[in-house]
């Protein structure tokens, strides 16, 4: 029951998410990103379950995260050049690793959603 709860609140949220970056130059990117994720937990959350899936588009958004870590003006500048600035001062990113760095978070709350689900499904089918 607590799997399907998540899966319903994550699936809210990543088709949230989508709708926001309706607006952005890289929608699509980011649009698809999210809607996969929130298909991916809406099936889950009606029982069906994909370890391939999960295990690609992870694989697929830890790379993405790595290089939004490495990145000119990515995370890691912003930890050690930019001394952490708040990234959440205002809705608009202003500064790039704002930008990146926001991304890279969101990269790790979805490939974290769905290892939730990868290890779940492999409770359930063996």
């Amino acid at each position: 029951m607590l799997l399907i709860i998540l899966n319903i609140i994550f699936c809210i949220s990543f088709i949230g998410f989508a709708y926001v970056n309706l607006n952005d130059n890289d929608a699509f990117l980011w649009v698809s990103i999210y809607l996969s994720a929130a298909i991916c937990c809406g099936l889950a959350a009606a029982g069906k379950f994909y370890p391939f899936a999960y295990l690609f588009l992870t694989a697929f958004y830890l790379i993405y995260a790595a290089i939004l870590f490495f990145a000119k003006d990515g995370v890691r500048d912003w930890i050690t050049k930019y001394r952490r600035e708040s990234l959440v001062q205002s809705m608009q990113a202003t500064k790039p690793y704002i930008e990146q760095t926001r991304e890279f978070f969101g990269l790790l709350i979805i490939a974290g959603a769905l290892l939730i689900n990868y290890f779940a499904s492999a409770g359930i089918t063996s």
